[in-house]
């Protein structure tokens, strides 16, 4: 490690040695900061908001996306602490039952958790791997900057995790595919090639999703959670599971893209500041070449 990464990290550790009270307090600052002084994403935040919630006025998307902010600023203050903290702290703040997925796991079938991208995605991640009975794996995007990307690896592998790069899922899975195994999928992730990716209509409109997550679960018949998890409180957050099928094989194709889809609307409706909204949610414009993958009659202008 260099000089200036060793220094940077001495400081990071540091500064993750704080209580938790004050580095809320930095929070709420950051967030004050991040939203009305430097903007940051602004613009695709609200736009995404208006799409999603065109029924709310502007005051309430305000209000929704004032909350997101502190989540999204929670979020980072919280994966800091993580660098010093053990696992007293996750278990202050990760509760869940998640009884009904061990006892699936002892069953000896593999499973696939479908989960979206909410808060606090790295408290969780940690609080599942400490409470499964089997390892977890976890699919996840890798950071381009060398120094945070092996800082956020060594905290997400920590509790057992097996970490997979998006980015080369097919060499990095081939280890596990013979075997037992818990995985963990962000499946609401934009498609790298829109051309292949199922189309269907996100709040109303043209949106493509992943293929993978469907066609694994598909083809080797594996166990289809999905998965909610989302702040109780400040500091404290919680996983909600949903059984979806046992027998993926048996469904139709492109089924089980529905069904999440439609899973994870009504979680954002129920709590939308809980969403990260800072990414373009409608990034790919449809195109006519698109219309044997889409899997239901899209909303075109």
């Amino acid at each position: 490690m260099k000089f200036r990464d060793r220094f940077l990290y001495a400081i990071l550790y540091s500064f993750s040695l704080l209580p938790l009270w004050l580095l809320y307090l930095i929070s709420d600052l950051l967030a004050f900061i991040v939203f009305d002084v430097i903007a940051y994403r602004k613009n695709i935040v609200q736009s995404n908001l208006k799409v999603a919630f065109p029924e709310k006025s502007t005051r309430e998307r305000n209000n929704i996306a004032a909350k997101f902010y502190r989540n999204f600023t929670d979020t980072m203050i919280e994966s800091i602490k993580l660098m010093s903290s053990g696992d007293k702290l996750i278990k202050k703040m990760f509760t869940a039952n998640l009884d009904e997925l061990n006892a699936l796991a002892e069953k000896g079938r593999s499973i696939q958790i479908h989960a979206m991208h909410n808060f606090n995605w790295e408290v969780v991640n940690q609080g599942v791997a400490m409470n499964l009975k089997k390892p977890l794996l976890a699919v996840y995007q890798p950071i381009t900057n060398k120094f945070f990307e092996e800082i956020f690896v060594k905290i997400r592998s920590r509790f057992g995790t097996k970490l997979i790069p998006a980015n080369d899922f097919k060499n990095n899975f081939v280890q596990y595919d013979h075997e037992q195994y818990i995985i963990a999928l962000v499946a609401d992730q934009n498609p790298g090639n829109p051309a292949k990716a199922w189309w269907l209509n996100f709040f109303g409109n043209p949106a493509p999703f992943v293929m993978g997550p469907e066609n694994a679960a598909r083809s080797r018949n594996t166990i289809v959670v999905f998965g909610n998890f989302y702040k109780i409180k400040r500091g404290l957050y919680t996983l909600q599971i949903e059984i979806i099928t046992e027998n993926p094989a048996s469904l139709a194709k492109g089924d089980l893209t529905k069904r999440y889809l439609q899973y994870i609307q009504d979680r954002i409706r129920e709590r939308p500041d809980n969403y990260l909204w800072s990414h373009r949610r409608w990034k790919h414009p449809y195109k006519p070449e698109y219309a044997s993958n889409c899997l239901e009659t899209l909303n075109l202008p």
